[in-house]
């Protein structure tokens, strides 16, 4: 039977990675929350996701689409000054909506871009386990970490101990580019949501 890679994608903001340490020190958001409570906060909220059909800045509210066939329906969100990831809430947009109840009912705490599927085999991994293995680096993590972006971006500033591989060359070239040693995990990132 044929050996197969292990890919594994990263899912970050990577200025946020290359630029800062994994550790987010407190800091404060909008309404004198920090970025720890807010997140608490998102932990426990319940969450909706769809693509956004309509925004009323007068109104303050988003109209998000949700499910599919006889089942899809229209939710109304209210959001404020606190809700976060505002700048993703455009009409037409696929996204991730977490909530709380509001005393208008469904209040936005965060918006987030909806990322396509990962393909079967293919897993997640957490900024802070990236950050983990690279402390280690390659040969004592044991990985193999691809920068998918265009060549230029990768010149530009990179995560210590990738390889740029960008993804038309990838390809192209395919498994010529690859380690020959499928026993570790392939890592890859690129700039956006995926």
């Amino acid at each position: 039977m044929k050996k197969r890679y292990q890919a594994v994608w990263v899912v970050f903001s990577l200025a946020g990675f290359m630029f800062s340490p994994p550790v987010t020190p407190p800091v404060a958001v909008a309404g004198g929350m920090t970025a720890q409570a807010a997140a608490a906060r998102r932990l426990h909220s319940e969450k909706h996701s769809g693509k956004i059909i309509g925004v009323s800045k007068k109104a303050r509210t988003i109209a998000l689409s949700v499910g599919k066939g006889a089942g899809a329906h229209t939710v109304m969100i209210h959001f404020d000054a606190e809700t976060q990831g505002m700048e993703h809430a455009g009409k037409g947009e696929k996204v991730v909506v977490y909530v709380d109840e509001g005393p208008r009912g469904l209040h936005a705490l965060e918006i987030k871009p909806k990322l396509a599927k990962l393909p079967p085999g293919v897993s997640e991994m957490s900024p802070d386990e990236l950050a983990g293995l690279v402390a280690r680096g390659p040969e004592k993590g044991g990985y193999f970490l691809v920068d998918a972006r265009p060549a230029g971006r990768y010149a530009g500033g990179h995560v210590p101990t990738a390889v740029s591989i960008p993804v038309k060359k990838l390809e192209s070239q395919g498994a010529a580019l690859l380690p020959k040693d499928k026993d570790f995990p392939l890592i890859f990132y690129c700039g956006g949501p995926t």
